[in-house]
């Protein structure tokens, strides 16, 4: 069965990624293209991340990382193919303007900068309401 976008089914969105329950930070995916991804994700009060109602930073990247993870997942499900298990290679940099709360949701738009060899270059902006709480720039790497 073919899915279309924007989706928030999360057997589908959790089968486009290699993390499982409990450490799974996308739940939504809402519009793709070859060299674009946007997630979206809410916080849960149960989540692995949550200290005193805060969403961390460590959160945050985790949460950028699944979503350049659901872009390459959606690429191979295209495909008709299993998504590879993938890795951060590196994080040339992390702003967090703010630190979300339970209940709060989170968009995040990836730009795919450039892809080699299993390499891929990312911008990734996250915004809560419309405005930017995070950015970043990373790459990462598929087995």
């Amino acid at each position: 069965m073919k899915h279309q976008l924007p989706t928030s089914d999360q057997d589908f969105v959790g089968s486009l990624i290699p993390q499982r329950f409990p450490f799974v930070m996308v739940h939504e995916l809402s519009e793709y293209s070859d060299e674009h991804l946007v997630s979206g994700f809410e916080i849960r009060e149960d989540n692995i991340f949550i200290q005193e109602g805060v969403f961390q930073a460590s959160g945050l990247i985790e949460h950028q990382a699944q979503s350049v993870a659901l872009h390459t997942g959606y690429k191979y499900y295209l495909l008709g193919k299993d998504a590879p298990t993938g890795y951060i290679g590196a994080i040339k940099s992390f702003e967090a303007e703010t630190l979300p709360r339970t209940g709060d949701r989170l968009v995040s738009e990836v730009t795919i900068l450039n892809e080699i060899m299993g390499v891929t270059l990312v911008d990734i902006v996250t915004k809560l309401n419309g405005v930017i709480i995070a950015k970043s720039q990373m790459k990462t790497a598929v087995k």
